[in-house]
């Protein structure tokens, strides 16, 4: 498990690094130590073993031992306290992480996926970028890096008056609900690009839904519907990269029917063959 050091550990430590460095100076000035019964001094006195092996003679080493108990016990303390603390937060975080994918899969099962296809198919432009999202089992991370630069280059011309607006009217509207639930979910906080891409496609569905008809809508409105289209259209293909990469390191066998429904591919197909 990946484990980072927060700041307060960051802290900790630069401030027991300065006290033992500091620490040992002052035996080795005052106390006549070598650099490694210094270093030992220090590291049974902060651990509050003290074997009692060594101990310092002089007035100024007595007055300096003192000073590093009083800051470096507590350091010490303060430093494994913490630690324990940061591994239990970044393992929980973990467990919520992978809750979080669980929704995004759902997500993409009944929603994502489908969305795609729809809009993939009336994208006329789709020839640009096809090539680049057909993923494969042979991918590496370096490939979906690639990939994922892909989306942020490329400019989606969908147009509201070709897509078909009741259909996809209909497919939200059914669908409401659903995504309302994964917008109330409290785990989204923990994920900072589906967050973006629910709240556009809750836009997108409450626009539809606000117009009594979508035909003979002014030229200005059907602009307006293209921009929300487009803009849901980007972050799914980045979030959908993004799942697709998650699967292939974690769900081999779920990547292996995701890579074969690709909504990119005109030939995708469920059946292997």
């Amino acid at each position: 498990m990946a484990f980072t050091l927060t700041f307060r550990l960051r802290v900790y430590l630069t401030i027991l690094i300065v006290i033992l460095s500091v620490g040992m100076i002052g035996l080795i000035i005052t106390e006549n130590f070598s650099p490694l019964d210094a270093f030992y001094f220090l590291i049974v006195t902060i651990a509050t073993v003290g074997y009692g092996d060594l101990h310092p003679i002089t007035p100024a080493g007595k007055i300096l031992v003192i000073a590093i108990i009083i800051t470096g016990v507590g350091c010490f303390v303060g430093l494994a306290a913490n630690t324990i603390e940061d591994m239990i937060n970044e393992r929980e975080r973990k467990v919520r992480l992978e809750k979080l994918n669980m929704i995004i899969g759902v997500f993409f099962s009944e929603v994502g996926v489908k969305l795609l296809k729809k809009f993939s198919t009336h994208d006329p432009a789709i020839s640009e970028i096809r090539s680049a999202l057909l993923v494969s089992n042979n991918w590496s991370d370096a490939d979906f890096v690639k990939a994922s630069a892909a989306p942020n280059k490329y400019v989606s011309h969908l147009d509201s008056r070709t897509v078909p607006l009741e259909e996809l009217h209909g497919f939200l509207a059914h669908h409401k609900g659903f995504l309302l639930a994964l917008l109330e979910n409290p785990q989204l906080i923990e994920h900072d690009r589906f967050t973006p891409l629910l709240q556009a496609l809750f836009h997108l569905t409450e626009e539809l839904l606000a117009r009594e008809t979508l035909t003979g809508l002014p030229e200005t409105d059907y602009t307006h519907l293209s921009g929300d289209i487009n803009r849901v259209y980007g972050l799914l293909i980045t979030e959908w990269l993004s799942y697709m990469k998650y699967l292939k390191l974690y769900y081999p066998y779920l990547f292996s029917l995701a890579m074969r429904t690709n909504p990119f591919d005109a030939h995708a197909s469920a059946i292997v063959r």
